[in-house]
């Protein structure tokens, strides 16, 4: 089991320990991809890194509000395309967060 992501067609973000990404669909989803996710709670953030073997890597440009579940309000969600020394991504700089 690994910690995992994806987004869905409607831009859903769920999480989980996993085998695989697939795991994670729910009857009738279509994914727009998924990685690896940490918490780092020194820093108050939810990192997210890597890409999916099943889907690749998350699609951020094919969604306009990712939907996140409430209990991870206060996080700043953060996106490594590349390593975790590298360049990083703020997504609430580029899609709306919606707490659900």
């Amino acid at each position: 089991m690994y910690p995992k992501f994806i987004i869905t067609a409607s831009g859903e973000f769920r999480l989980g320990m996993v085998n695989l990404h697939k795991h994670l669909l729910e009857p009738g989803d279509t994914c727009r991809g998924g990685g690896y996710y940490e918490f780092n709670y020194l820093q108050g953030t939810l990192e997210l890194s890597g890409e999916s073997s099943d889907f690749g890597r998350p699609q951020w440009n094919s969604i306009d509000t990712l939907r996140v579940p409430e209990p991870y309000r206060g996080l700043s969600i953060i996106y490594y395309p590349g390593s975790k020394n590298g360049y990083a991504v703020n997504l609430a700089e580029i899609l709306k967060i919606e707490y659900v």
